[in-house]
């Protein structure tokens, strides 16, 4: 879509700005698939078979997938199309990621699901690993250190996952990729927690939970 189009249609379709951006959807919905999918990589709890990882992979696709994508695309609309989220440019590297991270979490789950061969993520690792680089560079910039946190946590899950990826065709490495990869999804699922209860305390109460 051209930027004059966007401009066109926003021009059409005016909605009043909101201060309530969905992000407090979108971190619920990865905190949970990180402690679902960090419990049984670092605990190997419950042990992985073919109907746990049914339920894994659909926790996945709806969770982590499906709540961090309305967001993105949530945010994303009101961003370029509507007008509903102005006066904070950082927003536009929340909505790039929470779409980006949804749709490879459609995928992760489905895969999970389907018991599909996990070698084929290393490209994915790469890629991810490079968007939480740019999150950490925005939010790090822009002053908001909480989230510039989240996303260092994140850079750290996926380069950590590039060698999980690789296990099959390197069984030297043992288990200590996952259980590692466990322990980060964990950590980093708490922290999605903490800023879950910073948007909602903030937007509703106008409580400041600030580290």
């Amino acid at each position: 879509m051209s930027l004059s189009l966007a401009q066109s249609l926003q021009a059409v379709i005016s909605l009043p700005a909101s201060p309530f951006p969905p992000l407090a959807v979108g971190f619920m919905g990865l905190g949970t698939g990180y402690m679902i999918y960090g419990t049984q990589e670092l605990f190997d709890y419950p042990k992985r078979d073919e109907k746990v990882d049914f339920a894994t992979g659909m926790w996945g696709i709806w969770m982590p997938g499906f709540m961090q994508f309305i967001t993105g695309v949530y945010l994303l609309a009101g961003l370029t199309l509507f007008g509903t989220f102005v006066g904070a440019p950082p927003l536009y590297m929340a909505a790039l990621a929470f779409t980006a991270y949804g749709v490879h979490w459609f995928a992760i789950g489905w895969n999970r699901l389907r018991q599909a061969d996990a070698r084929v993520n290393v490209g994915m690792t790469v890629a991810f690993t490079v968007i939480s680089i740019l999150g950490m560079i925005v939010f790090f910039k822009a002053g908001d250190d909480e989230v510039g946190g989240l996303f260092l946590g994140l850079t750290l899950i996926y380069i950590t996952d590039f060698f999980v990826t690789l296990q099959p065709s390197l069984p030297q490495l043992g288990k200590i990729p996952e259980r590692v990869l466990g322990f980060l999804h964990l950590g980093t699922g708490v922290w999605l927690f903490y800023l879950m209860f910073a948007v909602v305390l903030d937007f509703t109460v106008k409580w400041t939970l600030k580290f």
